[in-house]
Parts: structure tokens; sequence; C-alpha cells
């Protein structure tokens, strides 16, 4: 979820609501310092390093990173004739990137015509994450888009029945799952391989990536198409739910404590922003 994004706070479809008396807008834009060093890579080089990031919440898109145009490396920017105009922050102006013989077109931009009430963002540059090689925070890689410190997983252990069934079949029964609360999310609910009928998987092609728990396989059970997943290899962040495997309650019935889990609505997740599109191959 994070700030703006899925059900956050500031997002659309925000899943809570500020207790305040008069409406909020329909948009709200929130900048913050990141307090993180953050560089940035391309061509072999290091093209921006800097430790004043400002971190931009939009609504329907995942946090972008601005950078002091001071702290992006001298000849690298490449102004282009190309301005849009975004809808809240006004004029904005495209750059090439450029490090010797590498470059490529509109990867990276400023917006040069900021409302008064925008002033973190001047003399302000942000890269589009697809264009760019890598971004770093300190010596560590940041994969799908710039770290959002409002999203969270947390994970609990429990005691409660949990059954899975296709059909008439029982494909897992349990009562030692983990679930699993991501943030903007309904809890997802992960089954011990042990309590698990492997035999009703069927491992399916396309993996997907999530920037905070890694790469998630997916599996057919009976006549319902990629109705499970696990993730083989999970972040060390999430690594209780290593291998676990949790089933879609759209797709098969999953049962808690003899209650039927129907996913709540807001629960679509729908690629959003120029810094979307990393491969699975990239994340490998």
């Amino acid at each position: 979820m994070g700030l703006s994004w899925q059900q956050g706070p500031l997002a659309a479809g925000a899943v809570g609501r500020f207790l305040v008396p008069d409406p909020l807008p329909d948009r709200m834009l929130f900048a913050e310092p990141l307090r993180r060093r953050m560089r940035v890579r391309f061509g072999e080089e290091w093209i921006a390093d800097s430790e004043d990031v400002v971190l931009l919440h939009e609504p329907g898109r995942y946090p972008v990173a601005y950078f002091p145009l001071g702290d992006v490396a001298p000849g690298v920017l490449e102004p282009l004739d190309t301005v849009t105009r975004h809808r809240d922050l006004g004029p904005t102006s495209w750059f090439a990137v450029r490090v010797g013989e590498r470059h490529t077109q509109r990867a990276a931009w400023q917006h040069t015509g900021l409302p008064g009430y925008a002033g973190e963002l001047a003399e302000r540059v942000a890269f589009a994450w697809r264009a760019m090689d890598a971004f770093y925070e300190e010596d560590e890689r940041i994969v799908g888009h710039a770290a959002d410190a409002y999203h969270r997983n947390d994970i609990r252990r429990t005691s409660r029945h949990l059954v899975v069934r296709e059909g008439d079949r029982v494909v897992a029964d349990t009562t030692a799952p983990l679930v699993l609360y991501e943030s903007g999310f309904a809890p997802r609910w992960y089954v011990p391989r042990a309590d698990v009928d492997e035999s009703a998987l069927t491992p399916v092609d396309g993996r997907t990536f999530c920037p905070y728990k890694g790469l998630a396989d997916y599996y057919d059970v009976g006549g319902a198409r990629r109705a499970a997943w696990s993730y083989p290899e999970a972040w060390p962040e999430v690594g209780r739910v290593r291998g676990l495997v949790s089933f879609e309650p759209d797709k098969v019935t999953v049962l808690l404590d003899g209650a039927v889990l129907a996913p709540p609505p807001g629960q679509r997740v729908t690629p959003h922003g120029i810094d979307r599109g990393l491969t699975v191959d990239e994340v490998a």
C-alpha cells in the first residue's frame, strides 16, 4: 500500500478516512525528506549521489525520488524539447541521460513552474526508474521503485483452523498457518507444505515480482487457474513465509475457523507510474 498507493491514506480508494469536519481534496500530494543516501547507476557510472533526496507520494503511484540538481554528475542531463504538464505541479521539462556513448531519451524530468506550495521540489530532478541501470540506498540495490517507509509486512503465527477446498477436494488443512498482514491488503494466509496436498497443485509459467517479498511462483489448483502461489526464495524481511503456499479466496474456497473468506474490494494490484516495469529476469 504505502502512503498513496492501493488503499493508502492518500489514495483514491483509501480504506480509512481522516476524521475532519470538511471533505479533503480529491488529490493530495505529500513530499518528505528521504533521510537515506540514494544513488543512481547508469552506463557503469554513478550519475547521482545524494543524502538530500525528497520523496514524492502521489495518489495512484509508487513514491518517486527527487535529487538536487547539484548532486547529479555534470553533463549527464541533456535537455529535450519535450515539455508536458503535471496536473498538480505544472510544466515538466524532460531530459535525455548520457554517459559516454550510452544514452536514453526521456529518462529524467524536472518540474519547472511549480506552484508556491510545492517548493520542496524546486531545482530537483527525478530519474525514470525503468530507464536507469539501478538505484541504491548506500550499497544495497533497491528494485521495483523507491522504498516506501509506510509499507509494512507483518507476519504472525496462529493456531486457527484453515481449510482450502477446490470443489469437494480438500487441498489444505492446517492449524498452524502464518498470516501475513501487508499494508493496504487483506490478510494473506500461508500454509506449511506438510499440510498441503501437493498433488492438487500444478505449477504454471509466469512468475511475478513484489518489491517487498521477492519472486512468486504460481499453481493451478484443479480447474482454478493460478489459484495459489508461493515465494520459494522470499526476501529475508518476510523469510518466515518462504516456501509456504497461499490461496486466492476468490478462486478456491478458503475457510477460516469454518467461515468462508471473501476478498474485500480494492485488492487488485494494477501497475501505475513511470517507475513500473521491472522484468522478472532483472530481479532474478
